[in-house]
């Protein structure tokens, strides 16, 4: 019997999931819930981008997702802006005892030593009351930096640092809260954006900081962070707008899992907005973008992750795989105990075989 699911949010990964689940036997989409009024009576195979006609219309009421009593909720709302209100939307879903796959908010990767305790406490409490559980996931936070590291690691004899790093050209991505306020590109130098201020980049890579510091069995004694910016040499366009000269144009930094003084776990970002900026700065594995995983051990590794598409770039390739994993983990996730799941606990999920 199809697992009946509700979708909620239908941005860039939220598009690409939905089609994902209407495309997919295993799944009965029963619902479609959405924040843009110019979204609203629209039908779910419309806002996937599909050539199809499912006979779900949109609508912008959440409470009318939970009276259809789906067995679980893809949940891909935005969760970088608006971290309390998507905490408050999970905490009902999962205490109405519907479970959830999704991509926000990101902090519920695995949030323990990452946010205080009051932030999340109500979360395993609703997931307890509901006997439902929740999974949050993604590519970046996400599999390219817990599951992949964590699979290399487990043939290392031992280990000194593991490094996980995304390495790609953000200027087809058509995100602009991500780009402009959140990341702060196309900004002044002198404009620090959100996830620069101090902490920030912490919080959010800690997720993984902390569940590779739990996957490898170790104690990670403080979470340090870094930056530096490089500025447009003269004004361009972008997917997501302008960026004047002068501006943000490149991004690079580093998130380390100290131990003992010794940076044991490093999460490392290089982002430009054109490919031509700051040469000396990591280079992708492939035109446009890849994600690299490194280990120095014994054996040591560098395992390059090249995503690519029949149907866009690198970054819709990322996105792509990010809305794969949320859709492709709902049955282990329907099955699994009550709670806040990670990669840590759940067990290898495979994606779906299209037979021709």
């Amino acid at each position: 019997m199809p697992i009946r699911v509700v979708h909620i949010g239908t941005g860039n990964v939220g598009r690409l999931a939905l089609a994902g689940l209407i495309e997919d036997p295993r799944f009965e989409l029963v619902g479609v819930c959405v924040s843009t009024k110019e979204k609203i009576g629209k039908d779910a195979g419309e806002l996937a981008g599909l050539d199809v006609t499912t006979g779900i219309r949109a609508t912008d009421e959440p409470a009318e997702m939970l009276a259809l009593r789906p067995d679980c909720a893809v949940y891909c709302a935005m969760g970088d802006t608006r971290l309390l209100e998507a905490l408050e939307d999970c905490r009902r879903i999962l205490a109405a005892g519907v479970d959830i796959v999704g991509s926000a908010p990101g902090l519920l990767q695995y949030p323990w030593k990452v946010l205080p305790d009051k932030f999340f406490a109500t979360i395993e409490a609703a997931a307890r009351e509901g006997d439902a559980s929740i999974f949050i996931t993604g590519i970046d936070p996400g599999f390219a930096n817990d599951l992949i590291p964590l699979a290399f690691a487990g043939t290392c004899r031992d280990i000194e640092q593991v490094r996980c790093s995304e390495i790609a050209d953000y200027a087809t991505y058509d995100g602009a809260t991500v780009m402009f306020d959140v990341m702060g590109f196309g900004k002044p130098l002198d404009e620090v954006p959100m996830l620069l201020q101090p902490g920030v980049l912490g919080m959010a890579w800690g997720t993984t900081i902390r569940q590779l510091e739990a996957g490898l069995g170790i104690t990670v004694d403080e979470i340090t962070e870094s930056y530096e910016r490089e500025p447009a040499p003269e004004s361009f366009d972008i997917a997501a707008g302008h960026v004047p000269e002068g501006s943000v144009a490149a991004l690079r930094f580093e998130i380390r899992g100290m131990v003992k003084g010794r940076p044991v776990i490093v999460i490392e970002h290089t982002t430009r907005l054109r490919g031509d900026l700051r040469p000396d700065w990591p280079q992708p594995a492939q035109p446009g973008g890849s994600y690299r995983v490194e280990i120095v051990g014994e054996p040591s590794y560098t395992v390059d992750i090249c995503p690519t598409s029949r149907h866009g770039d690198h970054n819709h390739a990322a996105i792509v795989a990010a809305a794969g994993r949320i859709v492709n983990a709902i049955p282990a996730v329907v099955g699994a105990p009550a709670g806040i799941r990670t990669a840590l606990d759940l067990p290898l999920i495979a994606g779906n075989v299209v037979a021709e």
